[in-house]
């Protein structure tokens, strides 16, 4: 019985090896790297600066509700092939969120290493806002400019999410993460752990310039009709 136990578990991890995908063959895509760098360094260089009347105003908001907060928060990212950066957002939970975090893991509402809480009591009232409209993350075009990130890609997880991945979840690892990608272009928050995989994992299947040009443009229409986000 035990025999029979280990060699499914064998079968099991072979076929999941198999069903990898194959970094060599990523890696080698150089015309679309070379077009997705030049994208985002164009992209990310007009977005910093039309925006910038919107980061002043959702600045002046922030200090309105909690003067002595910071206006952004950096966190720990793991980024392409789990190589650390600090990734930039505005700051939408209280000043000692991270400190609130243990009691709150127990009501996370997604499945697999990611937390997630709908009415999470750590977010502000201005947070609220940027968090639905995804204004939230546009710092991380900064990030874009320095090449931690791209304008699309999979989601930087945090580095105890990534402990808790299996070899086939750290596939979405294998191309730079991005400030919007399929998973949030797909019902973001209504979307599990193990789908969100799956659908990173489609996008680094099926790179093309097309695609993430076609993802850019639906993240601006959820950013101007809200979708799940919170």
């Amino acid at each position: 019985m035990g025999e029979n136990i280990q060699s499914t578990n064998k079968l099991g991890d072979i076929a999941i090896k198999n069903n990898l995908i194959n970094s060599d063959i990523i890696e080698k895509k150089y015309f679309y790297h070379f077009i997705k760098r030049l994208v985002d360094i164009i992209g990310s260089s007009v977005g910093l600066v039309l925006l910038f009347p919107l980061f002043l105003i959702v600045a002046i908001l922030m200090k309105r509700e909690e003067l002595k907060g910071p206006i952004f928060f950096s966190q720990t990212r793991a980024g392409k092939n789990e190589k650390n950066f600090k990734m930039y957002k505005f700051r939408s939970m209280c000043v000692d969120a991270e400190e609130k975090l243990a009691d709150l893991l127990k009501h996370n509402e997604i499945e697999g290493a990611m937390f997630k809480m709908k009415d999470d009591p750590r977010i502000t009232k201005v947070g609220k806002f940027i968090r639905k409209t995804s204004i939230d993350e546009l710092p991380q075009l900064w990030n874009v400019l320095k090449g931690d990130m791209s304008l699309v890609g999979p989601r930087p997880p945090l580095l105890r999410e990534v402990a808790e991945y299996t070899e086939y979840d750290k596939q979405r690892l294998l191309v730079k993460p991005g400030c919007t990608g399929l998973w949030q272009v797909s019902g973001r928050n209504e979307v599990g752990f193990d789908e969100m995989v799956e659908l990173d994992i489609k996008y680094i299947k099926n790179l093309s310039v097309w695609n993430d040009i076609k993802i850019i443009f639906k993240t601006i229409g959820i950013m101007i009709k809200p979708n799940s986000a919170y």
